[in-house]
């Protein structure tokens, strides 16, 4: 998978370094802090891990994250001293393939509990189109331009669809079970919580996507496939999995031409990418832009404080741009 760049506007920049102390309460980068005061003590490599940790653990864990509130995920090298913490750490919670360095160093550690949650679950190739075909794609210059964007590969994305994610809540719940037994009916029951809260997410989802005038959505990049799979939609992306690439303009002409033919409405962008592609193709074809965020991280500018309120926000972006009934 291409590494992806982000830029971040300066004027957040204090706002989410401030936002990001506060956002998981007992989650630290602090490696002084760390298994200080007996908890199971766990190193989660970004947000959605984290968010699991700390949901799954409750008061019996200690969690440290790799990844800042506002740094790119993708972009993470991790550094000497957080090398030094994950050997210290009874157990590191991490999604392999998305982060490079991680997995390195995860490969190279004696940390008791290794968590992968690509394992957890199944990944999907997709493209620049997920979730399903489109029948008004199918013209010679589709087919023309089929290998315009990047190479389908792995999806990482699995914690956009609350039915993934909840696999993974299940395995990481039985994994800390494992590992620290003398907690495991606390595990169980806050598993059991957290699982209930993501099936009533996927119910919210299913309701209010139902009924919708068009099903196709665009986005900067292919990061909800599947989500858009998971609820009959189809996802068309303007760079395919690497939101760094500049679309052509036979791209652009093509991706002009499917919103004209299936309704949209609305071109999506994430909260801390550059919009410049997003708002240039949207006036190219008269869309509006919105923001549909891939809850890699919670900063100042998210719509919501943690994985459920945004998620809950994005479904509300995306019934608007739907016109869902």
């Amino acid at each position: 998978m291409n590494i992806r760049r982000r830029l971040i506007p300066a004027a957040a920049a204090a706002a989410v370094l401030l936002l990001g102390s506060a956002t998981l309460s007992a989650c630290s980068t602090d490696s002084a802090a760390a298994g200080a005061d007996g908890r199971f003590d766990v190193v989660a490599s970004f947000y959605p891990m984290a968010f699991l940790a700390e949901r799954i653990g409750g008061a019996h864990v200690h969690v440290t994250t790799l990844t800042r509130p506002g740094q790119e995920p993708h972009d993470l090298e991790i550094s000497a001293r957080q090398t030094a913490r994950l050997q210290e750490a009874d157990a590191v919670l991490y999604l392999k393939g998305l982060q490079p360095s991680v997995d390195d160093a995860v490969a190279q550690s004696e940390v008791r509990t290794k968590i992968d949650a690509a394992a957890l679950t199944t990944l999907e190739r997709h493209g620049d189109e997920a979730g399903g075909h489109a029948p008004a794609h199918d013209t010679a210059d589709n087919a023309d331009n089929a290998d315009d964007g990047e190479p389908a590969g792995r999806d990482p994305h699995l914690w956009l669809d609350p039915v993934r994610y909840a696999q993974v809540a299940r395995g990481v719940g039985k994994a800390f079970e494992k590992a620290d037994p003398k907690h495991a009916a606390a595990y169980r029951k806050n598993t059991a919580t957290l699982v209930g809260q993501l099936d009533a997410l996927d119910a919210a989802y299913a309701h209010g996507l139902r009924h919708t005038d068009r099903k196709v959505f665009l986005t900067t990049h292919a990061a909800f496939g599947y989500l858009a799979e998971r609820y009959g939609l189809t996802e068309e992306a303007i760079s395919g999995l690497d939101p760094e690439s500049e679309p052509s303009a036979a791209r652009v002409r093509e991706l002009e031409r499917m919103a004209r033919a299936d309704g949209v409405t609305t071109v999506f962008y994430e909260t801390l990418v550059s919009d410049k592609t997003a708002r240039t193709v949207a006036r190219d074809a008269g869309l509006r832009t919105d923001v549909l965020d891939p809850v890699e991280g919670i900063t100042a500018a998210s719509r919501g404080t943690d994985y459920f309120q945004v998620m809950r926000s994005n479904l509300t972006a995306l019934q608007k741009a739907l016109g869902a009934k």
